[in-house]
């Protein structure tokens, strides 16, 4: 086995446990395997041992590594989980199958455009920002369930869930039960939180997809 197949039976093996001690089915957590600034022919290592959901940062970089991929694998399932600038939108609804990032209703209604033009309908999550951070993109708490009811009803986009990234400050589980809570109340059944270090206490809070990144590939690599 690869170093990187390791790594995947290891976060696998972590999730499934926590997943048990809090009583859930492991089958109801997806791992995002995060590969950003990671070539792919790291991502190959995991295809090769049949993972299959990826995530990536940012749209350039995603479309320089995975529509070849995506030819090899097609049931590979690709996922944005950095912020989306409406000019990149076009390219974000031709390569990804779940936008996680959707925070603003500028963004939304370009989404909601771009979808129906390319009959093409990846979906949604909203980035929750729960630590209310001035430099974090996201939606407040407090203007959540307004953009939540905006984006299915005004926009028609297919929101499917909620997402958070906690302060590094903080305790993660307060930010990841104010998420579950969240999604709940606005009838949202998959919320994506956790990361290398703390997704065993999303697992254990409801996550019902993680996004780890260095504890499977290592250290980030540094752009050239």
């Amino acid at each position: 086995m690869s170093e990187g197949a390791d790594h995947l039976a290891d976060v696998r093996g972590r999730i499934a446990a926590a997943a048990r001690a809090a009583g859930r089915n492991p089958a109801n957590v997806t791992l995002v395997a995060v590969s950003k600034t990671h070539g792919a022919d790291r991502v190959r290592e995991l295809l090769a041992v049949g993972h299959r959901v990826f995530g990536e940062n940012r749209v350039q970089e995603a479309e320089e590594k995975f529509p070849a991929l995506k030819a090899d694998y097609p049931d590979l399932k690709l996922h944005l989980i950095g912020p989306l600038q409406t000019n990149k939108v076009r390219e974000a609804v031709a390569l990804f199958d779940t936008i996680e990032s959707v925070d603003r209703e500028r963004l939304a209604a370009s989404l909601a455009k771009e979808m129906a033009r390319a009959g093409k309908w990846p979906d949604c999550f909203i980035q929750v920002n729960t630590g209310e951070e001035p430099q974090k993109a996201g939606v407040l708490p407090a203007d959540l369930d307004a953009f939540v009811a905006a984006c299915r009803d005004a926009h028609k986009l297919p929101v499917v869930g909620l997402m958070c990234i906690p302060p590094v400050d903080e305790e993660p589980a307060l930010h990841f039960a104010l998420l579950a809570k969240m999604a709940a109340r606005n009838g949202l059944l998959q919320v994506s939180m956790g990361m290398s270090a703390d997704y065993e206490i999303a697992v254990r809070l409801g996550a019902t997809y993680v996004r780890v990144g260095s504890a499977l590939f290592g250290a980030r690599q540094a752009h050239a």
